[in-house]
């Protein structure tokens, strides 16, 4: 029996081969019929042997192309009509919805041989791609997914690129991005004498880099500043250039050989770099094979593979070399995508490799870690997965909702009642005003590409963050929902895991968030029963910040508010007191005592710092994270000394630890030993608070949520003694567990606030659902 189907297919679906792959199962099973995109879906019609068809329909579920995502699939029955053969048609403006829109992904093997094969008519050709690989999301302009639509647009095709676009047996068959040496687009090299192009310009590049030289790169989502990672004197020449002292680089080799070369990659490493988002993964580094400078004070390194052909056509002429591969901005500044732009990048590059395939909108590259059970775990989610959303479970609101985010690490969300939270790609720190540029157009054309014109604001409720001043500039008559910092964070865990109704105790650790009450938080435990609304049932004990923001970036002061508060003497023997001149000093002894110019704080990430003055690792902080960051380093080289916390009521008093560690020091126990006790008392503490709130609230899943938890040892080590105690742990898999995801907790407090119409309400214990600012 002939019949005949209709298939409306949304979610992933243009910009990845899917026409071609249904057009190509429609051919492998004798069907006639047609199919086409329109701005919101894929749509096919199947006619032919009932058998066939269904089978075809099964194919179509289960052999989509590798990086399609169907998020939903629905068929009705038509009246046959006789077609024998199937076609591509084009593209249709009728559907008012938006599909979701691809993220950039690593050029494919197939792509890749054919680059490297000197029969191939694409040999060498640098921007090479098909429907299973290459740029999307930087490149795409408008949708339906159409070459007018792209970048590529200025790049009419050959006669041969145009027969393989329309040959359905052909890879390339309505690849958007087809390109071949013909086509274009091109290389230049501009050298910062002004000389003029050369032939050659990977030649030139790779000669530039093998000379020590810096050389700012054009890939898929903006410039790399590259050099020698094996070359101390150049890293270092790159770190003064960009006033860059301490925060580590990533490392770009050419394949996993490369990688396994430079550091430890296991099993699970592996599987993360050579995966179409091609990440940068922290793996071990291998002593000797990267110069020191490249992640001082660290064990660790990031690598990422080779992901563009320009990258591998560098490394086919360099070899061996492992290359450093870093925005190019200065620090804290969105990185440079535009040739217009490369005056921001003025003296940190020698030379610069471009193109003339414009960047429609930045994508930096995305961080991943790998945990003890072989997860990978996000630490930056940008090119590869931006901007793919998050589905989060509903009742949601008739509204689009836009989150800002917070002020560092800043990624926004837009939700709407369909439940998808689309997520942008790292923009960087929105203390820079080019940074809020950026973050403008970002949010302009995933408004556009996604046809969401925001109804309600969501944004942090620190009254200092720039995030929040947009937000309330910019509401127009919109309603602006202030939501807890800490808040945000235990219900981006929850929303990513689909949780949203499962009741939670929330650990949630980082460096800063306010407070309900003023102050800055960041040890806190959240019982959290609904997305709208939370009670703070503990945190660690409050110290203080002396000098407010100055602490931070000076982490003695604060380790000497923790002596004073411990009963500790303020000795020279102790690394604080030595780090510090003797003005510094008498001014502290007057401050610290009366609480004057001190800012009060339960943040755990300032805690970290203050024990990583204490035991003399860092003493001067030049990047976020830095003197936790290397305290954990140090921590794994050693043997855990008994140390503990005070608990009580939830609260975690870090008074005997610091009395501990002051007492290790003086004793000549080592650094790495009171290091790693430190840690293990951090979890042993927070597993007694934790399991205590859950027990008598009656809850059995503890979240472990916010920045804190990019320290490994602390988030394996509490996950597993929390298990072995009968509880269930959440910890992020989807978005980062720092402000990178904190765009998404903002986001579906603000619907589920919205959801119900009720008023912001403040718990027992100094909790609260959101504050809502008057439009302004």
């Amino acid at each position: 029996m002939t019949v005949r189907v209709r298939l409306d297919i949304a979610g992933v679906v243009q910009g990845v081969g899917f026409r071609p792959a249904v057009a190509r199962i429609a051919a492998e099973y004798r069907l006639g019929g047609f199919v086409y995109n329109d701005a919101g879906s894929v749509h096919c019609e199947l006619e032919g042997p009932a058998a066939d068809v269904e089978a075809a329909v099964q194919a179509i579920r289960h052999r989509s192309p590798p990086m399609a995502r169907i998020d939903d699939l629905s068929r009705r029955p038509l009246e046959p009509r006789g077609d024998n053969g199937f076609e591509i048609i084009g593209s249709q403006s009728g559907d008012e919805s938006r599909t979701l829109v691809p993220p950039d992904i690593a050029v494919c093997a197939d792509c890749l041989r054919e680059m490297h094969d000197r029969a191939d008519r694409r040999y060498g050709h640098p921007f090479i791609t098909c429907t299973n690989c290459g740029p999307r999301y930087t490149v795409i302009t408008d949708l339906p997914y159409d070459r007018p639509a792209t970048t590529m647009a200025d790049f009419p095709m050959c006669p041969a690129c145009d027969a393989e676009y329309h040959d359905p047996l052909d890879r390339r068959y309505h690849a958007q991005t087809i390109a071949c040496p013909e086509c274009g687009p091109r290389l230049s090299w501009q050298p910062a004498d002004g000389s003029p192009d050369v032939d050659d310009p990977i030649g030139a590049a790779v000669a530039a880099l093998r000379a020590g030289l810096i050389v700012a790169v054009k890939g898929i989502g903006g410039f790399h500043l590259a050099c020698r990672a094996d070359d101390a004197a150049v890293v270092a020449e790159l770190r003064h250039r960009k006033n860059r002292p301490a925060k580590p680089f990533a490392v770009m080799v050419a394949d996993l050989e490369g990688a396994r070369e430079i550091g430890v990659v296991d099993e699970a490493a592996a599987a993360a770099l050579i995966a179409p988002s091609a990440p940068i993964v922290l793996v071990t580094g291998r002593p000797g094979t990267v110069a020191d400078d490249v992640a001082p004070a660290l064990a660790d390194v990031g690598v990422m593979l080779a992901y563009s052909p320009v990258h591998h056509q560098l490394f086919d002429r360099i070899g061996r070399v492992p290359l450093v591969m870093t925005s190019a901005n200065q620090g804290g500044s969105p990185i440079v995508f535009r040739d217009d732009d490369l005056g921001w990048i003025d003296g940190l590059a020698d030379a610069v490799l471009t193109h003339d395939r414009p960047i429609h909108v930045p994508c930096e590259d995305s961080v991943v870690m790998i945990d003890d059970r072989g997860a990978h775990v996000p630490l930056r989610r940008s090119r590869g997965y931006a901007p793919l959303p998050v589905t989060v479970p509903g009742p949601l609101p008739e509204r689009v909702i836009f989150a800002t985010g917070g002020d560092l690490k800043t990624t926004f969300c837009l939700v709407g009642a369909d439940g998808h939270a689309h997520m942008s790609s790292h923009l960087g720190d929105m203390a820079d005003p080019r940074t809020q540029g950026c973050f403008e157009a970002a949010l302009d054309h995933l408004a556009f590409m996604t046809d969401r014109t925001p109804d309600a604001i969501a944004c942090d409720l620190h009254p200092g963050y720039a995030t929040t001043a947009w937000a309330r500039r910019c509401a127009g008559g919109r309603p602006v929902i202030a939501v807890q910092h800490h808040h945000a964070h235990a219900v981006s865990l929850l929303a990513e895991h689909r949780r949203l109704g499962t009741p939670v105790i929330a650990v949630a650790f980082d460096g800063t968030g306010y407070g309900t009450d003023g102050t800055i938080w960041g040890g806190e435990l959240l019982a959290i029963t609904d997305a709208a609304r939370f009670t703070r049932v503990g945190h660690v004990r409050e110290f203080a910040l002396p000098g407010g923001d100055g602490a931070v970036r000076n982490p003695s002061r604060i380790a000497l508010d923790l002596m004073h508060r411990a009963g500790i003497e303020w000795t020279c023997d102790l690394p604080p007191v030595a780090a510090l001149d003797e003005t510094a000093l008498h001014i502290l002894r007057q401050q610290i005592p009366r609480g004057l110019g001190c800012v009060p704080t339960t943040s755990m990430g300032r805690l970290f710092d203050a024990v990583a003055s204490l035991l003399g690792v860092c003493q001067e902080v030049s990047y976020e994270g830095q003197a936790a960051v290397e305290l954990e380093h140090v921590a794994r080289c050693g043997d855990p000394s008994p140390l503990d916390f005070r608990v009580a009521d939830g609260v975690l008093d870090p008074a005997p630890v610091i009395a501990g560690i002051a007492e290790g020091l003086r004793r000549g126990t080592a650094a790495a030993d009171l290091a790693a006790g430190f840690h293990d008392a951090v979890i042993r503490a927070t597993a007694t608070a934790a399991t205590g709130c859950a027990r008598a609230a009656g809850i059995s899943v503890i979240g472990l949520t916010g920045g804190g938890f990019a320290n490994r040892l602390v988030l394996q080590g509490l996950r597993q003694t929390l298990t072995a105690d009968g509880f269930e742990v959440l910890s992020h898999r989807v978005v980062p567990c720092n402000d990178g995801g904190l765009a998404l907790g903002q986001a579906t407090i603000a619907a589920a606030t919205l959801a119900d119409g009720r008023a912001p309400a403040v718990s027992e214990r100094n909790g609260v659902c959101a504050s809502e600012f008057p439009a302004r």
